[in-house]
């Protein structure tokens, strides 16, 4: 989808098509304030606010990160993962506006169904990408799949208001990196032939599974686009890289990916996290800090709950002020979904890691999951009942307060 994240909320402010809006960081009081009428009489409509009512970028203060921009603002170098208060020197002038998850999952829901409707073997790749087998479509092959991909445009756009990209190639490897030539509303066909010309003069980092710590090893070794990694002899990468990662690499240089379109697949874990506006103590921010806590857990449990699994692994994961990052976990003897249980094993593990410095990031997780009902799940009322937690050997003074 195109900039799928900013897309909904100019659903709702279609005032705003055109500009540059960046989507990120928490809901703020200043929102909140948006949605309401100055003179105090009550909300007004949305499609109907000014847009100088809007909150610029430049007075943005805090360490939010941008999930995505409107187009408009990305031509002004704002993108995803950057920190608001960077992207605020790049474009001062940008409107932005907190994520609203709610109406994100609606329309992701709404848009795969779209597409299943049409074309059934789908594969979920997150809340806005998916992977679509065309081979079984009747028509299908129509003009390289073009066809296809413009009824399969047609239908989102008709049930959501919304714009996607589609690449259609003969794997998902280049079908992934052609998606992304034509945006946005756009559609992109490789064929095989067209790998040396459209695809090695990528960057490498194009190629989804090389990130920066490989890119940037890549560099330091002289290669910068797909067709310089083509070039390398399998055994040299291999050399470098490890036996399975260097073969990986110089078989998707070549654009070789055998991957099928999977369209169920059990999820490994789930997590929630969030970076604090400010550097946060564990004890002179302890109120503000087990509010945070509690409320991941719950987000967790919800999570987990919603999508019908349970999970026996229970971690935690701090990032500390110096951008240092510590994590522990601990195994259950059965499953659970509670957001009571795990709130209480999240906590024990947070005495197992030094809290003396200030945090700028706090995550709970749930690993090892099963499908509920099944057998060795842990309900609600056995939560006392969970196999204990070691103790560690020195109390931390700063957790006893917090926790």
């Amino acid at each position: 989808m195109d900039a799928f994240y900013a897309s909904v909320e100019l659903l709702r402010y279609p005032q705003l098509k055109g500009l540059p809006v960046v989507i990120g960081g928490g809901r703020r009081k200043v929102d909140d304030l948006l949605l309401q009428n100055p003179d105090g009489s009550g909300p007004r409509e949305p499609c109907f606010i000014p847009v100088e009512d809007f909150p610029l970028l430049k007075d943005y203060v805090g360490r939010g990160v941008i999930t995505t921009a409107t187009y408009a603002a990305r031509q002004f170098g704002v993108g995803s993962a950057m920190g608001m208060m960077k992207a605020a020197k790049l474009c001062p002038q940008a409107i932005v506006l907190p994520v609203d998850f709610e109406e994100v999952r609606k329309y992701s829901r709404t848009f795969k169904n779209a597409i299943t409707e049409i074309a059934p073997v789908m594969q979920d790749r997150g809340v806005d990408e998916v992977y679509i087998d065309f081979t079984p479509v009747p028509g299908g092959q129509r003009e390289g799949g073009r066809v296809l991909a413009r009824l399969i445009q047609k239908s989102i756009f008709d049930k959501t208001g919304l714009t996607c990209s589609i690449g259609v190639a003969p794997n998902r490897l280049l079908a992934k990196m052609a998606s992304e030539f034509n945006k946005p509303n756009g559609i992109s066909i490789v064929y095989e032939e067209d790998l040396q010309s459209m695809i090695w003069p990528l960057h490498v980092r194009k190629i989804n599974g090389i990130g920066p710590k490989a890119g940037e090893k890549l560099a330091r070794l002289g290669i910068e686009t797909i067709g310089q990694l083509a070039a390398q002899d399998e055994q040299w990468l291999m050399g470098h890289f490890g036996k399975s990662t260097g073969a990986w690499m110089h078989r998707v240089a070549w654009g070789r990916d055998d991957s099928p379109v999977v369209t169920e697949s059990e999820p490994v874990s789930m997590s929630r996290e969030t970076t604090f506006d400010r550097d946060l103590h564990a004890v002179r921010d302890k109120a503000e800090l087990g509010q945070i806590f509690t409320d991941l857990c719950q987000r967790v449990a919800q999570d987990l709950q919603r999508k019908g699994y349970v999970g026996k692994t229970i971690g935690i994961k701090l990032r500390y002020e110096d951008f240092k990052t510590a994590t522990r976990d601990h195994t259950l003897s059965a499953a659970t979904s509670d957001a009571a249980l795990i709130r209480r094993i999240a906590g024990q593990c947070l005495k197992r890691v030094p809290l003396d410095k200030r945090l700028r990031l706090l995550g709970v997780r749930v690993g090892t999951l099963q499908p509920a009902g099944t057998q060795g799940q842990v309900e609600p009322a056995d939560a006392g009942q969970a196999a204990p937690v070691r103790k560690p050997r020195q109390r931390d003074p700063h957790t006893a307060p917090l926790f």
